[in-house]
This record gives structure tokens, C-alpha cells and sequence, in this order.
């Protein structure tokens, strides 16, 4: 009659230091449950009574059998209370004396108002009545245990799924942010390499000029908060202060291409998405070439898609061939970046992304993106 169905409370997860899942605080839902319950079981006995004949004085000896119930269980719960922690089995053998002792309490509070002659026709027949009317009780105790256990059970199941979803939540915060701030450090000691170049050959200009455009794409990525999308448009601004720096090393040799869709500067993606995309293309594409090359950065919208681009016409894949391959088998030197980008899609959009990888018919690589199109009230990271 009486679980104990309270949830966890969000703001407080964690239980006080010694309670245990199915502890209630006095004053909780299951005071209200307790007493509804036995308070149903006296109602649903004495219309009962009334039904087959019973005078109307006969609550008084219902009532004194509920109260007792009411205070029987409460004994009940503080035993369950106390060995919630064991095997199920082990409970239900704890469980059959006290329960027997509350149903036998229940059918000693009847017989002893009955024996006060305050009903004399609410007497049963014969001495065999006293046990049928033990029989039923423990039946009512039975339900009642058994109720409460599986509400208690459910409960501290329904803890432990939150918990779950809780601990998962915040293990994909974590690799979200590990991926998002796992920059090359190649790209740091080539700038810090270029920078000290610079400063030999008393090209301070420059060298100034490298380390300011250093410095604000360092603060931008870790000032950037990592669970918050930004639009296409503030993405190419942060790819604008990474290809700054490396325009300063590659000069003419790194040329960049951008074409972007009118309707998809407001779309919405995860921060530095492109910059490790963009960090693979200038290393196999651009420093390994005299001539340089070409990066081009593309985004269209395809239906409820948004498609993003980054291609390179360098020399490609050539053990690849013309088909797309999963990050996994690319050239070792070209794992870390694709993967983290592969991953972090996946984590964040699960099924509705795509991610592909292919050696382009004209020469060169490209890298494709097919993420959900949104513009607003997008979820966080």
C-alpha cells in the first residue's frame, strides 16, 4: 500500500552520507501513500462488511486492525530500510517472521475488540474464523512488502540509469574537449621555428606580425568555449587567423579558396572543426611542394544538410585510389587529425552526420562533411 516512490533531485544527486536509496525523509510522499493505503484497506473492508450484513458498528474493529497494520509496516519498513543492500533471497528469509508476527498482531487486535463485546455480532462463528481472518491479513501484509520492494527496487534502479546518463553525458564533455583542444604541436614548433627565422635574419616586422596572429588564434582557441557551437561565418574567421600565420610562413606558395553559400554563413557547427582539416592539407599538400598548392574551403546546403568541404590539389592519396576510406586507414601521419574530426561528428550528431574521405578525380584530396543544418537553438556540445 505505502512505496516509497521519491525521485532524486537533480540539484542533489547524491544521498546523505549513511542513507541508503530507499530512504524517505519524514514528511515525504510516502507518509501520504502509507496512510492512504491502510486507510483504503479499512474502506474497502467495512463496505464490504456492510455488503454482507455486518452491523455499521463493525468499523471499530476494522479500524483497530488497519492501525495496527499502519503501525506493523512502519516496523516492516525500517527492517527493509536496513537490509536493502542485501541479495533478494537473503531479504525474503529475513522478511517471513517479522511479517508473520505483523499479520498475527493484526488478528490478535480483532479478536481482542471483538472479545470486548463492543460487536457481539461482529464475532466469527466458530475459533477456525480467528485463523481464516490471520490468513487474510498475512496476505495484506504480503502485498504490502512486496510492493514496497518493488517500488524501492524501481527507484533505486531509476538512480542508477540518471547516474549512468549523467557519467555518459560528462565522458562525452571530456572527449569533446580533448578532441577540440588536441592541437598539432608540429603547427606550434614550425611557427615557433619560423618566428625565431624571422627574428635571426632581423625581419622584426614579421616576426611581430607572426606572433600576434599566433597569440590571438591561441586565445581564440582556448578562450572559445568547447561545448558551444558558432556559425560557419565566426569558424572562417578562426581558419583566417590560423591561415594568417601560416600565410606568413608559405607566403605565395599558400593560396586559399572560399566559396560558401549565401544561406549557410549563419549555420551553425562545433568550433575549430575545420582547423585540423585545413592543418593536413598545408602539410601534405603546400610544405611538401615547391609550387605550394590550393585550399579550398566549401559549404553548400543540401535539403536539411549542410555539406562542408576541404579540398587540396596536391598529390593526394595515390594508394587509396579513387574511393572513400574510413580516417582508421589513412597514411599514419594523417590519423590523429581525421579521427578526432570523424569522432567528434560522431559524439555530437550520432547517425545524422556524414564524414568522407576521397582522392579527387582532377588531383588532389578532399575532405566532406554532411552535418544537420541549423541556425539557432542549436544543442550544446
Amino acid at each position: 500500500m505505502s512505496p516509497d516512490p521519491a525521485l532524486p533531485r537533480p540539484s542533489n544527486p547524491s544521498p546523505p552520507q549513511g542513507d541508503t536509496p530507499s530512504a524517505w525523509p519524514v514528511g515525504g510522499l510516502f507518509w501520504w501513500l502509507h496512510a492512504g493505503g491502510w486507510g483504503g484497506v479499512f474502506l474497502v473492508n467495512y463496505f464490504s462488511a456492510l455488503a454482507n450484513g455486518k452491523p455499521a458498528e463493525y468499523w471499530t474493529v476494522l479500524f483497530a486492525v488497519a492501525a495496527t497494520g499502519f503501525l506493523g509496516t512502519l516496523g516492516l519498513r525500517q527492517l527493509l530500510r536496513a537490509c536493502a543492500d542485501q541479495p533478494p533471497a537473503r531479504v525474503a528469509l529475513l522478511m517471513i517472521v517479522p511479517v508473520l508476527l505483523t499479520a498475527a498482531a493484526m488478528a490478535l487486535a480483532y479478536k481482542l475488540v471483538t472479545d470486548l463485546e463492543w460487536c457481539q455480532a461482529c464475532l466469527p462463528f466458530t475459533r477456525f474464523g480467528y485463523f481464516s481472518y490471520l490468513i487474510s491479513q498475512l496476505y495484506v501484509v504480503v502485498g504490502w512488502v512486496s510492493l514496497y520492494l518493488v517500488m524501492t527496487t524501481w527507484r533505486k534502479l531509476r538512480m542508477q540509469t540518471e547516474a549512468a546518463l549523467a557519467a555518459t553525458a560528462m565522458a562525452h564533455q571530456a572527449q569533446l574537449k580533448m578532441l577540440r583542444y588536441q592541437l598539432n604541436p608540429h603547427f606550434l614548433f614550425n611557427t615557433l621555428n619560423a618566428i625565431s627565422t624571422l627574428v635571426l635574419d632581423r625581419d622584426n616586422a614579421t616576426a611581430n606580425r607572426m606572433v600576434q596572429g599566433l597569440s590571438a588564434f591561441l586565445r581564440h582557441s582556448l578562450d572559445a568555449d568547447p561545448m558551444q557551437r558558432v556559425t560557419l561565418k565566426q569558424e572562417l574567421d578562426a581558419i583566417g587567423l590560423y591561415l594568417d600565420i601560416e600565410k606568413t610562413r608559405f607566403a605565395e606558395r599558400l593560396r586559399v579558396d572560399v566559396q560558401v553559400e549565401p544561406a549557410c554563413w549563419s549555420a551553425l557547427l562545433p568550433s575549430l572543426l575545420l582547423q585540423p582539416l585545413v592543418e593536413n592539407a598545408i602539410k601534405y599538400a603546400v610544405a611538401k611542394r615547391v609550387e605550394g598548392g590550393t585550399i579550398g574551403l566549401r559549404a553548400a546546403l543540401e535539403g536539411e544538410h549542410l555539406r562542408l568541404s576541404v579540398t587540396d590539389d596536391g598529390p593526394g592519396w595515390a594508394a587509396l585510389g579513387q574511393g572513400g576510406v574510413p580516417p582508421d586507414s589513412a597514411p599514419r601521419g594523417n590519423r590523429v587529425g581525421l579521427a578526432n574530426t570523424r569522432d567528434r561528428l560522431r559524439v555530437l550528431y550520432g547517425e545524422q552526420q556524414g564524414f568522407d574521405l576521397r582522392n579527387r578525380p582532377e588531383g588532389g584530396f578532399e575532405v566532406t562533411m554532411i552535418l544537420p543544418f541549423e541556425t539557432a537553438g542549436a544543442p550544446r556540445e
